[in-house]
């Protein structure tokens, strides 16, 4: 990875490069969306309680990005020896803008752990899907992403998915868990949503941003800002964890745990690098596409993490979550559908005038 000032070379040299890149983000997005659910989960219904510990997981493996983030700056100080101003790449402005995003994050974080201790993660799976309606809507918002009927069909038929679930609240309850609890866990999970829906464009903002400085926007910038991200987020959630003695208490819940304490810390272990690689992966793949990719690509995922739950989990999968996943995936065949009539499209039209200027061209 480098960092590299905008007339030095371009962010990705070529397309070869580019796809590795989509493809790796992609990968990392669908194994943190499905695996961090699922480990969440099941953290949740062997015994644990803690929601600030939840929240802190999906971003406590931040530090996994300081080896790459230390080696890139060796290698620009390296090159960079006789022009130490090069050194810095990432503005102050930005630095506080992943701040800021950061403690979005954190909060997002908290939203969605508290709502999964009373919720199946197939359920939940589904109610985040309905993130992709709230992207659409801010990144119309704030970066002007241009709205076409498939979208806007794709967002229609993933809400009435999450209407659908809401409506048989009784059929999917975890034991133990009240009506009361699930309406509590429903609201909440919206809310992260939402939250995350806003994120997302908030992300591909701090990019644009970035790049209006003057400084090229390569993906050594986007894993540094997703480490400063996950620290403030992190910080956000160890406060949480303090005031409500969660540290004290994660020694005991161990020891209770119904998979044995050994299998409880890899449980919160492996949660924390996984959630991260989900992290990292939705970033990436906004800073190689765009933003709806990311919030499709979350959506995508449902299905992987549905099927998942029903096998790992032995979680009911009732006739409502079938509408609502079949729902889902209309919506998302909807809205591929477009895209690929409108890159068709575009691809078309270059040609039709590519053939013009070669006509003109010739006496």
């Amino acid at each position: 990875m480098d960092v590299e000032a905008s007339h030095e070379s371009p962010p990705l040299r070529s397309k070869t490069m580019r796809r590795l890149l989509v493809a790796t983000n992609c990968v990392m997005l669908a194994l943190g969306v499905t695996g961090g659910q699922l480990l969440s989960r099941l953290y949740f219904s062997k015994g644990g309680h803690r929601q600030w510990l939840s929240g802190w997981l999906q971003t406590g493996g931040w530090p996994l990005l300081l080896p790459p983030v230390a080696a890139s700056y060796v290698r620009r100080r390296a090159r960079y020896r006789s022009a130490p101003a090069l050194l810095t790449q990432t503005q102050p402005r930005i630095l506080l803008a992943a701040a800021g995003l950061g403690l979005i994050a954190g909060v997002d974080n908290l939203l969605y752990a508290w709502g999964l201790e009373f919720l199946p993660v197939s359920t939940s799976a589904i109610l985040i899907s309905t993130q992709l309606a709230f992207t659409v809507l801010f990144a119309f918002l704030i970066v002007r992403q241009r709205l076409t009927m498939a979208t806007v069909n794709a967002v229609a038929l993933l809400t009435v998915g999450a209407v659908v679930l809401g409506l048989h609240v009784s059929s999917d309850r975890p034991a133990g868990v009240t009506r009361s609890q699930y309406w509590l866990g429903f609201t909440l999970t919206l809310g992260a949503a939402v939250l995350y829906g806003l994120f997302l464009p908030l992300v591909e903002l701090t990019y644009k941003c970035a790049a209006g400085g003057g400084r090229a926007v390569t993906y050594a910038l986007v894993v540094e800002l997703q480490l400063v991200m996950g620290f403030v987020a992190t910080a956000f959630c160890t406060v949480g964890m303090i005031v409500n003695k969660d540290f004290q208490a994660i020694p005991r819940e161990a020891r209770q745990y119904e998979l044995g304490e050994a299998r409880y810390y890899m449980v919160l272990a492996w949660a924390a690098v996984l959630w991260q690689c989900f992290f990292l992966g939705a970033v990436g793949v906004i800073f190689c596409v765009h933003t709806l990719l990311a919030g499709i690509l979350i959506a995508v995922f449902i299905p992987v993490t549905e099927v998942a739950a029903v096998i790992f989990l032995h979680e009911k999968f009732s006739s409502e979550k079938g509408v609502a996943l079949a729902l889902s995936l209309w919506g998302l065949a909807s809205y591929s559908y477009g895209e690929w009539s409108q890159a068709k499209a575009k691809k078309e039209k270059k040609s039709e005038e590519d053939d013009g200027e070669v006509a003109q061209a010739v006496p």
